[in-house]
């Protein structure tokens, strides 16, 4: 009989490429990762793995057994949440990963609600900015994510998600700077943004490339507050979130609400999840928010 460990060793593998990435992921030693997936191959009767250069890649019946271990660790999902609904599952911890901006204008809300409407539940918030929340809710290291849709972000089957928000992105450019109409009247500006592999990068720069351009990011920050500060410095124009800018000191910058440009803000839980009474009360609250009303 298969262990349903080694499934997770498995799935966290061929998430993350090498046996010590994964190794760190699951909190356990190389050498473990590496006898739990030989004791794996040795019941499948195959080989899992093959080298492929510094890391490992998936064969053939790796593949097919990945397949698998998804569709088996969703149906225990599934069953934990079953048996928690059935023993009522009105006290316990929920961990949930998001980035700064949404801990600030949905979780931290929803937090202060359920204090109130169930004071039993207690939830645990991870700063993770990016898609790293996506990556620590597969790890099993959180319960819940708050993350933003962006282009080429792999459709993953594993998860399911629940639209939270659509946030537009107002431009901000220094008070000596010229308004501008569209973001084409700025092709030839320096850009100031997050780092490639952010989300809001991504935004930025298929905003502007329906524009017809593709921004020259001359200033680089995940920061919203040295993001204002630069344009404030004349050092380039911006494309900001507007929750982002609740709270920061705009007197140095011209604000410009401008059309089209904005991030789809979602909650995901590992499928079968969903249905969990611990994660219920959270998703009711969360979706229930209007944090730009």
């Amino acid at each position: 009989m298969i262990d349903t460990r080694r499934l997770r060793t498995l799935r966290a593998v061929a998430d993350h490429g090498t046996v010590t990435a994964a190794a760190a992921a699951l909190h356990l030693t190389p050498s473990a990762v590496s006898q739990q997936l030989g004791a794996l191959e040795h019941e499948v009767g195959h080989r899992l793995f093959a080298r492929d250069g510094r890391g490992i890649r998936l064969t053939a019946v790796g593949r097919i057994m990945l397949g698998h271990a998804d569709e088996v660790l969703a149906q225990l999902e599934r069953a934990e949440a079953e048996v928690a609904a059935y023993t009522t599952g009105s006290a316990g911890e929920v961990s949930v990963a998001s980035f700064a901006t949404a801990i600030s204008a949905v979780l931290a809300p929803a937090v202060r609600a359920l204090r109130l409407s169930a004071p039993a539940l207690k939830i645990r918030v991870l700063d993770a900015e990016g898609d790293r929340g996506l990556t620590m809710l597969l790890d099993d290291q959180a319960d819940l994510a708050i993350a933003v849709e962006y282009r080429g972000a792999p459709d993953d089957q594993r998860l399911t998600r629940i639209p939270l928000y659509a946030e537009p992105f107002d431009l901000l450019l220094p008070h000596e700077h010229a308004p501008a109409s569209t973001l084409a009247e700025l092709a030839g500006d320096d850009w100031i943004g997050p780092y490639p592999g952010n989300p809001v990068h991504d935004v930025i720069t298929f905003a502007c490339e329906r524009e017809g351009f593709t921004p020259g990011f001359a200033h680089s920050s995940d920061d919203f507050r040295a993001v204002v500060a630069l344009v404030g410095a004349g050092a380039g124009v911006a494309l900001v979130p507007r929750l982002a800018l609740r709270d920061l000191d705009l007197s140095g910058v011209i604000v410009q609400r401008i059309p089209g440009p904005e991030r789809r803000v979602f909650a995901a839980v590992r499928k079968g999840a969903d249905l969990h009474p611990l994660l219920r009360p959270l998703l009711t609250t969360l979706t229930a928010s209007h944090p730009l009303d």
